[in-house]
């Protein structure tokens, strides 16, 4: 199968879809690779980097033109959809049940769309989210961190405190990988935190992993607005695979915060669980309502791009090599997680959330592959 990697074009964003050791295993698989010319210097990787290992370096219409698989990192956006076409596999994050326009541009083109982050195994868990999650989950404590310092428009805490003053305080919405993750760096700081969920076995997960560091409480509008109160920095990690993400802190509740308080949602790109949010860039990434500052990049991952990467193509290349070596359709039949990834084919909305998220019925993904 001929395998094509262009370069991001979203705002700020640096990673690249594959590194050199995924080129050599496609090569190693008997698959070709063109990867655009430049594609990983955001990433530190030079183009002779992809050639020593037998990927071509071509142009971006080639890319497009002549893959039957396309690897991405983000999105397609508005100039690329005329370059989507029918039968031509589209593998990336793709998030599409808060952007109706992505979803009419891949049902238009008659691409199949394949979305890393709902590919999800028998158990429930998200393999090609993970990795992310897990960035963004401490890059969300860095980056509200600094955005606290009175320069940025916070409040001027630390943190961490500093002997005879007390440490910032820290609110974490959900749970899960990402949210895990933010609390980690939180407490690694030595700031107060709190971390509320629905489900009280990832409480209980979380107070055994920290033991007594983090303070858990179950998710509901009374505990939220309580914490929001006393929050420096609140980190939005809520996750409904595949489906918009809930509302869970309204316009009202943000009123309440403190002025020079912090937002950071990561799970703004699955359209935000703060009513205030709204998707920012890495070149423009803060603005403030009711005295908050809102943080919403929705491709956190792409300011550590080097290490995005490579945590990325770890975890999507074995996914990758078997949809080229199986076929798209037979990989989907074969491999029930990787079914779950399929968005859209040939047309046709295919995954049950997404599906909601525009108000139809889902699909068969069996009929429309044929």
């Amino acid at each position: 199968m001929i395998v094509g990697v262009p370069r991001e074009i979203k705002p700020g964003e640096q990673r690249v879809a594959l590194t050199p050791a995924g080129a050599r295993a496609f090569a190693e698989a008997g698959h070709r690779v063109l990867v655009e010319r430049g594609a990983g210097e955001g990433s530190g990787i030079r183009d002779d980097e992809y050639t020593a290992v037998g990927a071509a370096l071509v142009t971006v219409d080639e890319i497009w033109q002549r893959a039957e698989l396309v690897l991405k990192v983000k999105e397609p956006l508005p100039p690329e959809y005329a370059r989507l076409r029918a039968e031509q596999a589209l593998f990336t994050y793709l998030h599409l049940a808060p952007a109706p326009d992505i979803t009419r541009a891949l049902r238009t083109s008659g691409t199949i769309a394949i979305a890393y982050e709902t590919v999800q195994r028998a158990d429930g868990s998200l393999p090609l989210l993970t990795p992310m999650s897990e960035v963004a989950g401490r890059l969300s404590v860095q980056e509200g961190a600094f955005y606290l310092g009175r320069a940025h428009g916070g409040r001027g805490i630390l943190l961490s405190g500093v002997p005879g003053v007390p440490p910032g305080n820290v609110v974490i919405l959900g749970a899960g990988t990402a949210g895990l993750n933010a609390a980690r760096a939180a407490v690694g700081l030595g700031a107060d935190v709190s971390v509320l969920d629905v489900n009280a076995d990832r409480l209980r997960h979380l107070d055994d992993i920290f033991r007594g560091q983090v303070v858990t409480l179950m998710s509901n509008s009374f505990n939220v607005e309580q914490v929001l109160r006393r929050a420096d920095l609140l980190v939005g990690a809520v996750l409904v695979a595949g489906a918009r993400a809930p509302r869970l802190v309204t316009k009202d509740m943000v009123a309440t915060m403190k002025e020079g308080a912090v937002i950071v949602d990561i799970s703004v790109d699955q359209g935000g669980c703060i009513e205030t949010i709204h998707p920012t860039t890495l070149l423009d990434p803060v603005y403030v309502v009711s005295g908050v500052v809102h943080y919403g990049v929705a491709n956190m991952p792409a300011l550590v791009p080097r290490t995005s990467t490579f945590a990325l193509t770890n975890a999507t290349l074995p996914y990758a090599l078997e949809l080229a070596s199986r076929g798209i359709a037979a990989a989907a039949r074969a491999n029930p997680a990787l079914a779950r990834g399929f968005n859209i084919c040939r047309g046709q909305v295919v995954h049950p959330a997404v599906a909601e998220s525009i108000g139809e019925a889902p699909a068969s993904l069996e009929a429309c592959l044929g």
